[in-house]
């Protein structure tokens, strides 16, 4: 069977079909796969696919179906097969049904939605999906801040009482705590600052209301001292992303990366320079690129010369704002950086 899909695939691109838009399957990508506990849909996609974002192809989902989640489970069999003349993949149920079928986007009524498969590795990106990496200046300076504790105390834990200023909390809502951590700057223009990058310090549970709120800190990761400030805890979503290419052109930089590193690899999130005024969209799937290298001269006049940008990876937009967004690194063969070019282009277009 996979033969002869790599001979059709061979024989479509000798006919004219843009290499671009043709499915190319993995090296020994295998006839069969049993799904595991861990598996994500981008790992499994990419054992079929060199281009493991466009599983969505591969599976043959239309519109409608790409806007509901994909519950899909440890045991299930996934098959390498062709659908109307191209390749596809085809899923049978626990190993114990009699056929094949299409892979579809439903829930099974058997099996517990926490226990499906996500898009991508789900620990990863869990703790920014309801916490924000970087706050816009203004924001930050107009949010509720900590101003005092019951004590002489300057800094606070868990199970102590905090008082905030400027809050319209009611009792039993959840606010996380931020410090600022740094200043962002616009990579191109390097001494303007774009915002503030922020470190999470932990959670209070608002007791009482009024123009002096008082709280409960019911979580903390590090110490939370005065002046940190106050955002109301937003419901976590649960979403199964889809991957696509970008509608228009994305020309973006990486601005910095969770905890402060430097240099970061697969599964690390990044904060990317463009946002949903860019085009830029959940599920984007862009692709980072190391800069070139100056070549060395041998004469003076010699004409300045640079080696081509290199891939490195692929990065996948979770989480977006109007000029910022949150991208996972996947793929990645070199380390990705503050700098570092992220690119894409609308499908067809390369």
């Amino acid at each position: 069977m996979r033969k002869l899909i790599i001979s059709l695939l061979l024989s479509l691109g000798s006919a004219g079909v843009a290499s671009a838009d043709t499915l190319q399957l993995a090296k020994d990508a295998p006839e069969r796969y049993v799904v595991v506990k861990g598996d994500t849909l981008w790992d499994i996609s990419g054992k079929f696919l060199k281009q493991p974002w466009r599983w969505p192809e591969i599976w043959q989902m239309n519109k409608a179906e790409i806007k509901n989640p994909h519950w899909i489970y440890p045991g299930d069999v996934i098959l390498l097969a062709q659908c109307d003349g191209k390749p596809c993949l085809r899923l049978l149920k626990n190993q114990k049904a009699s056929g094949t079928e299409k892979l579809s986007p439903r829930a099974r009524v058997e099996q517990l939605q926490g226990t499906a498969i996500t898009s991508i590795p789900a620990a990863a990106i869990d703790p920014f999906l309801d916490k924000p990496l970087v706050m816009a200046e203004a924001d930050y300076l107009a949010a509720p801040r900590v101003g005092a504790g019951p004590d002489n105390r300057v800094v606070f834990g868990q199970g102590d009482t905090i008082y905030a200023v400027d809050m319209n909390g009611q009792p039993g809502e959840i606010w996380q705590i931020f410090i600022n951590r740094a200043s962002v700057l616009d990579p191109d223009k390097k001494e303007v600052k774009i915002g503030l990058e922020l470190a999470y310090l932990g959670d209070a549970v608002v007791t009482q209301s009024g123009e002096v709120a008082t709280l409960r800190v019911s979580r903390s990761v590090r110490e939370i001292p005065i002046g940190a400030r106050l955002v109301k805890a937003p419901e976590k979503p649960f979403v199964n992303y889809v991957p696509h290419l970008p509608e228009l052109p994305i020309d973006a930089k990486v601005l910095s990366s969770y905890g402060g590193e430097r240099y970061v690899g697969s599964l690390s999130t990044v904060v990317l320079n463009r946002g949903a005024n860019d085009g830029v969209d959940v599920g984007t799937v862009l692709f980072a690129y190391k800069p070139g290298k100056k070549i060395k001269k041998e004469k003076d006049d010699e004409a300045e010369r640079i080696t081509p940008p290199l891939r490195n990876g692929s990065v996948f937009v979770y989480r977006v704002f109007p000029t910022l967004s949150y991208g996972l690194v996947l793929d990645s063969t070199d380390a990705v950086t503050y700098g570092d070019a992220v690119k894409g282009q609308p499908a067809g277009a390369e």
